[in-house]
Formats: structure tokens, sequence, C-alpha cells
């Protein structure tokens, strides 16, 4: 099997996620190691995003698997230009 083939059938490396803050606001973002990202975000250093240090606390709602950086990229760019209302609707509808 030729090594282009093989990366194909590979699991996901790359995740898209929504969070839910505490004040119900919600916050989009990718990475590739989902639960080291989170961890980094609930440490509240300068490794988290700035604008989750805002909040007490924040649960992930939503994600999405991806086999490159570039689609996941693409996708957290089109989830970031929705608004909350299709946000909601695709966390309520867990696609």
């Amino acid at each position: 099997m030729c090594l282009v083939n093989f990366l194909h059938f590979k699991d996901p490396m790359y995740f898209v996620y929504i969070l839910r803050t505490s004040s119900n606001t919600l916050y989009t973002g990718q990475t590739n190691n989902l639960e080291k990202r989170l961890k980094e975000h609930q440490s509240k250093t300068i490794k988290s995003a700035k604008y989750l240090r805002a909040f007490p606390s924040f649960k992930l709602v939503y994600s999405e698997k991806y086999l490159t950086r570039k689609e996941a990229m693409q996708r957290e760019i089109e989830l970031k230009n929705w608004t909350k209302q299709q946000k909601e609707a695709l966390i309520g509808n867990n696609y």
C-alpha cells in the first residue's frame, strides 16, 4: 500500500470544537489534541484562549474530526461566521 493511501485510512487527527461558557456564550476553536487543549483552556495560563480566561467555567458541547489541519481551519472559520442561533441548532442536532 502506498503512503498516500495509508494516510487516507488513518484516524482523524484534527478537531473543531465549540465550548459553552458559564455565561452561555459560545467559543469555537480547532486543535490536533482536544483533550490537551481543553486542559490548557482550564488552566487559564498563557496557553489558554484569552477569551476563555474571563469565565469561571466552560463545557465542551460539540466537536467534529478532520484528517487535515486545513479542513479543520476551514470549518472553524465557517463556524465562526455563523450566528449563535445557527451554532445552537448545530449543537442541538448533534451533527
